[in-house]
């Protein structure tokens, strides 16, 4: 992602929405369930499709390429040690 405009291909983990909303709930003094009226990982999941961001289980992509990236760099260190 070059552009900072281009949101094409963005993904996030609905469940960290909703973490973030609960979290924030709780600072302000109210006392949220998870449950109680549904699962809140759907709603979470159209506020991110409505933000124009995929919903995935992984997170966010970029993010995940670059930890896949740093698992690469730390194998190759490693195994270049055992040679």
């Amino acid at each position: 992602m070059d552009d900072a405009t281009d949101v094409a291909g963005e993904s996030y983990n609905p469940w960290t929405v909703v973490h973030l909303v609960f979290t924030h709930l709780a600072e302000q003094g109210l006392h949220p369930a998870l449950g109680e009226t549904g699962d809140p990982a759907a709603p979470a999941a159209a506020l991110l499709v409505a933000l124009g961001i995929e919903p995935r289980a992984e997170g966010n992509r970029e993010v995940m390429r670059r930890v896949h990236d740093h698992l690469a760099e730390i194998r190759n260190v490693v195994f270049e040690a055992d040679r």
